[in-house]
């Protein structure tokens, strides 16, 4: 099936991009490039376009007769969401605006690339699709926008789709040489890896105080491969018939900051050196998720490669390759 991907040269939308191929589907790339990388998608058709601008995608959609559209092109960065609140209304939820035009004209499906941000605070573990969502960042509300604009187009056009809240993406597509490429980066397992390599300053850990087991914070981490499986079920999903789909994406367990670090320090063969800092504004203790949305709407559970040993190890993996 002919697809379009919007971000397709990010982390996650590339992973996706080589999976849809590998599935024998024909993805279609546009990205503007300012999160992506070209060679992310060497070999796939692509085209050098802004998501937000007015009759970019209805083009492309028309011009290579589309079947479905996913949408990862968005602005990530929760503190960079706090000082430009714009750039990322404008970005994030504009993206959203245009796509959902599109599939409201073409009535094709749509799976949008959200996030658990928008859940904010959690008031109980693991997190229920059904938690209240109350974000605490302009990034995490441009998302709740997103899914809610979405929604409301799709029952008014009559397009099924699909919302799929990630928890914290890692690892690599080792066959692929794949791996984050972030500008700047604000992921653990790269910098961790950065630091362990000596490419980089000291891991800052942001409390050592937190009500966890080790004092740091505890988060869900899920194989950027397992999240790519989980596009294709949905895909598959909205293309059978099923009207609309929200579920978590995550590992359905909690690693601690400093689990992490002693994963990283046994799969480089050296200490990861860090550095004690404050909490961060917005921080919270624990974030888990509640997987089983995705195992009962998708038919997806994350699978062993989800355990930080082995996220850590393909990450570590491709980093050297392309050492």
């Amino acid at each position: 099936m002919r697809v379009v991907v919007t971000g397709g040269a990010g982390y996650i939308g590339s992973h996706v991009v080589h999976a849809l191929r590998r599935a024998g589907h024909e993805p279609h790339v546009l990205d503007d490039l300012s999160n992506g990388h070209a060679d992310a998608i060497a070999g796939v058709p692509f085209e050098a376009g802004d998501v937000t601008a007015p009759g970019t995608l209805a083009d492309l959609v028309r011009r290579i007769d589309a079947r479905a559209i996913l949408h990862f092109a968005a602005r990530i960065q929760v503190g960079e969401s706090v000082a430009r609140p714009d750039l990322y209304y404008g970005t994030n939820v504009g993206g959203m605006l245009r796509v959902a035009e599109v599939a409201s004209q073409a009535r094709i499906p749509v799976v949008l690339s959200s996030t658990a941000a928008v859940y904010g605070v959690p008031v109980e573990l693991p997190i229920p699709v059904s938690h209240p969502c109350r974000p605490e960042s302009p990034y995490g509300w441009s998302k709740l926008m997103s899914e809610r604009m979405l929604a409301d187009c799709a029952r008014a056009a009559g397009f099924p789709y699909a919302v799929l809240r990630y928890f914290n993406a890692a690892g690599a597509d080792v066959e692929a040489g794949l791996r984050e490429r972030h500008a700047p980066e604000t992921h653990l397992v790269p910098l961790a890896i950065e630091a362990a390599l000596g490419n980089g300053r000291a891991l800052k850990l942001f409390g050592s105080d937190w009500p966890t087991v080790d004092g740091t914070c505890l988060r869900d981490y899920v194989h950027v491969m397992d999240l790519a499986d989980a596009h294709l079920k949905a895909l598959d999903r909205l293309v059978g018939g099923t009207p609309a789909i929200t579920v978590n994406l995550g590992g359905g367990r909690g690693t601690t900051v400093r689990e992490v670090i002693d994963a990283v320090a046994r799969a480089v063969g050296r200490p990861v050196p860090t550095e004690i800092g404050p909490r961060r504004a917005g921080d919270v203790a624990s974030l888990v998720a509640d997987v089983s949305e995705a195992r009962n709407l998708l038919g997806w559970s994350p699978t062993r490669r989800s355990e930080i040993g082995q996220v850590v190890e393909d990450a570590v993996a491709v980093i050297r390759l392309r050492a």
